[in-house]
């Protein structure tokens, strides 16, 4: 890999955790009073396991942004790929301020139904112009998919 390109991939990686972690404005003061409150659903898993799993998927997601934009930012295939990745971002980062900000599970769930459906989108973009891409995706929707099953266990229980 070129000087410039794995200059460019550290950007696309750091720009990623970085955007990532705004979330966490909104929800790391609610974990030790309000989300440790709540009843959680079977197979919860400690808090300590978040920070981690995100951070990792954090950096895939950079990784696979970066492959796609390295195809041609001017080609309009790569340009609404990165827009749904910028669409699906946004509901992440949204997630945090819905459940965790507004302390509601049930603008949470809708957004991350949003969320998932937006992760789908992308991946299907992304394997469209560049596999590994895409594949490099599936991690996050499947943990998305356990956070959807987390938050409507949460919903439905509090």
């Amino acid at each position: 890999m070129k000087k410039n390109h794995f200059t460019t991939l550290l950007l696309f990686i750091i720009g990623s955790e970085l955007l990532g972690s705004i979330g966490s404005v909104a929800t790391m003061p609610n974990i030790p009073t309000w989300y440790r409150s709540l009843i959680k659903p079977p197979l919860n898993p400690p808090n300590w396991i978040f920070g981690p799993v995100w951070t990792l998927l954090f950096a895939l997601m950079g990784i696979a942004a970066f492959l796609i934009w390295q195809k041609g930012f001017t080609k309009k295939s790569v340009t609404y790929a990165l827009t749904w990745f910028c669409i699906q971002f946004i509901f992440n980062v949204l997630w945090s301020f819905l459940f965790f900000g507004a302390r509601s599970p049930i603008a949470g769930l809708i957004c991350i139904s949003i969320l998932w459906v937006s992760i789908v989108r992308t991946i299907q973009l992304f394997i469209n112009i560049d596999k590994t891409a895409g594949y490099l995706l599936i991690p996050y929707l499947l943990w998305v998919s356990f956070a959807t099953y987390l938050n409507m266990g949460i919903a439905f229980l509090n």
